[in-house]
């Protein structure tokens, strides 16, 4: 039987390259906040695992995924920006969004059922989503990792503002709710119902990740 642990996790200070730490134990909480400097560069899991990258609106998530995870992740608002420029903008984001939603998942679920290792945008909110992705990654003998973005609302909110896009009060308020819950309970030690491994980032130490792997 194969034995889940946390990512395996690589980097450099002062030139030194980082040691790799010994595997961990199933539900194991790793807390990289304030340590860009000794942080690491790589983020490695094994081949088939599945990584959901969650957290706020304008938290970093998407900006983290398309540095270090390139062609291997499914991330919404891609489906989104397709959307958009197919609508040229004449629609608004309400009328069309049920569309984006449905071809989000969509294109998740063909991932998921090949079987290939991929790295998935979450905004949170959305439990049912992480439950799907533990089972599939369960029934094939695989992993789910999380991800876990500590913003503050204060830079989501500038995230939003830079890339031109806000969401509602009310969905920002639903976000805030949903993102606390996850972190306090990673704080805890107590991973999501499914989650083999929680690696916490905040904007700096996800910035200093320049890669996502598996292997």
């Amino acid at each position: 039987m194969r034995r889940f642990g946390v990512p395996a996790l690589t980097g450099t200070l002062d030139g030194v390259p980082a040691q790799r730490p010994a595997p961990a134990r199933p539900g194991r909480v790793r807390d990289l906040r304030g340590s860009r400097a000794a942080g690491p560069r790589r983020l490695g899991f094994a081949a088939g695992d599945i990584v959901v990258v969650s957290g706020l609106p304008g938290g970093g998530k998407s900006t983290l995924i398309k540095r270090a995870a390139g062609g291997g992740a499914i991330d919404s608002q891609d489906t989104r920006e397709r959307w958009e420029r197919r609508t040229r903008g004449v629609l608004p984001y309400a009328l069309y969004r049920p569309v984006v939603r449905a071809a989000h998942y969509w294109g998740l679920w063909r991932v998921v059922r090949s079987g290939a290792s991929v790295v998935v945008h979450d905004c949170g909110s959305q439990t049912w989503v992480r439950r799907l992705l533990a089972g599939a990654a369960r029934r094939r003998g695989r992993a789910l990792h999380l991800l876990l973005l500590d913003a503050t609302a204060g830079e989501a909110l500038a995230g939003q503002a830079e890339r031109g896009r806000r969401v509602s009060a009310y969905a920002f308020a639903r976000h805030r709710a949903a993102a606390a819950r996850l972190i306090r309970a990673a704080e805890a030690g107590r991973p999501p119902a499914g989650c083999a491994s929680v690696t916490l980032l905040d904007r700096p130490s996800a910035a200093a990740v320049t890669r996502i792997t598996f292997h």
